[in-house]
């Protein structure tokens, strides 16, 4: 038995359907522009969500790093371990976009072992694609208290077994809730001996990947619970009680996730028209300096605070490598790019010039960010 999934109540309905407006319009606007700047904001969001949930199990690196190491680049200042724990990541992720429009995909337990080993390959102590072979617990890193015990070993494969055909069984409840109830129940079962938590939220993002509502870097809430790690543990932890338990209710958690997919939304609608404003902004900028308008694509990523690298930009603006490296030392001449570093190790970075422009462009939108949908005020709204 797994946990059930719970009806929905008409605030949940009407959360949901918000959701879904949000989804579609950030759809049209996304799809409107796939030359442009859409390709760098969605580069942008698989490196946010990667960081996002590996800063959940305590492998924090900032965001440029992220960014480099979700394209295969060396980074600045992540450790080693934080490399490959990052890199496995990566691997896994991007194999759960290539299933995205998958037209033979099927669920299957050896999927979810061979994702988990992609995760896990730099260390085959943890065993990587096996399930666990004894007991497994979840402890409270500062106290070394054990939170939560998964179910005996012996039941995994069974339990697992459910779970995925679950997965194939796409009538009933909408995908949100399908995804998030994909979530809980495999952080409950913990069928792996580590890795568990980043594989639960790898599978919500393949779950809202196939729906094909929205590009799958956009569907994912990783980045939204690496901002609230404390909130996501709690509510797990509520749910879950200590022990498998899976006859207790799971509205909290799907609330809880409800609650991640409509902040997550406003916060990429209100990058979606930051993105737009600043590459018309920079855009301008180019024809005022007599610019070839493609140097739009590595101003673009450094008015981000991403690093540039001549690699990166020949590739996304479809240069040889003369052509790139001339446009780069082109904008470092007219003070929009600073160099660092030397040789085969160079990068560019926004000038202070650079970083002006970005800045006029910026709105803050954080505190609708924080809406609650479920609020009763709210819920008058959406009627």
């Amino acid at each position: 038995m797994l946990f059930q999934t719970p009806d929905q109540t008409d605030d949940e309905r009407a959360v949901i359907a918000r959701i879904d407006d949000l989804r579609r319009s950030l759809r049209f606007q996304v799809s409107g522009h796939p030359a442009r700047w859409s390709g760098s904001l969605r580069r942008a969001m698989f490196a946010r969500a990667i960081q996002g949930s590996n800063t959940i199990e305590g492998y924090t690196v900032d965001l440029a790093d992220a960014m480099a190491l979700a394209e295969g680049e060396e980074p600045l200042a992540a450790a080693e371990e934080t490399q490959q724990a990052i890199a496995g990541y990566r691997d896994a992720m991007t194999y759960v976009l290539q299933l995205s429009d998958d037209p033979h995909f099927t669920y299957s337990d050896g999927l979810i072992r061979s994702l988990h080993f992609m995760l896990l390959k730099h260390d085959m102590s943890k065993g990587p694609g096996l399930w666990r072979p004894g007991p497994v617990y979840v402890r409270h890193e500062p106290s070394n208290q054990a939170v939560y015990e998964g179910p005996p070993s012996a039941a995994v494969p069974g339990l697992m077994g459910e779970l995925v055909a679950d997965l194939g069984d796409t009538d009933g409840a909408p995908a949100l809730v399908r995804a998030a109830m994909a979530h809980l129940n495999f952080v409950m079962i913990h069928p792996f001996r580590d890795g568990n938590g980043r594989m639960a939220r790898i599978l919500q993002s393949l779950v809202l990947a196939r729906e094909g509502i929205l590009a799958p870097e956009f569907a994912s809430i990783e980045e939204y619970l690496g901002r609230r790690t404390e909130e996501y543990y709690a509510v797990l932890a509520d749910v879950g009680a200590r022990h498998w338990q899976p006859e207790r209710s799971a509205r909290a958690w799907v609330r809880f996730c409800l609650t991640a997919h409509f902040r997550q939304a406003r916060t990429l609608a209100r990058r979606v028209a930051q993105a737009e404003r600043l590459w018309t902004a920079l855009e301008d900028e180019a024809r005022r300096r007599g610019l070839p308008e493609r140097t739009v694509y590595a101003l673009f990523d450094a008015a981000q605070r991403f690093r540039v690298r001549n690699a990166g930009y020949m590739a996304h603006a479809d240069l040889s490598e003369y052509a790139g490296g001339r446009d780069l030392k082109r904008l470092v001449e007219v003070g929009l790019l600073e160099p660092r570093g030397e040789k085969r190790g160079r990068y560019y970075v926004a000038s202070p010039a650079l970083a002006a422009v970005a800045a006029r462009t910026r709105q803050d939108g954080r505190a609708a960010e924080l809406e609650d949908p479920f609020a009763p005020e709210q819920q008058e709204l959406a009627l």
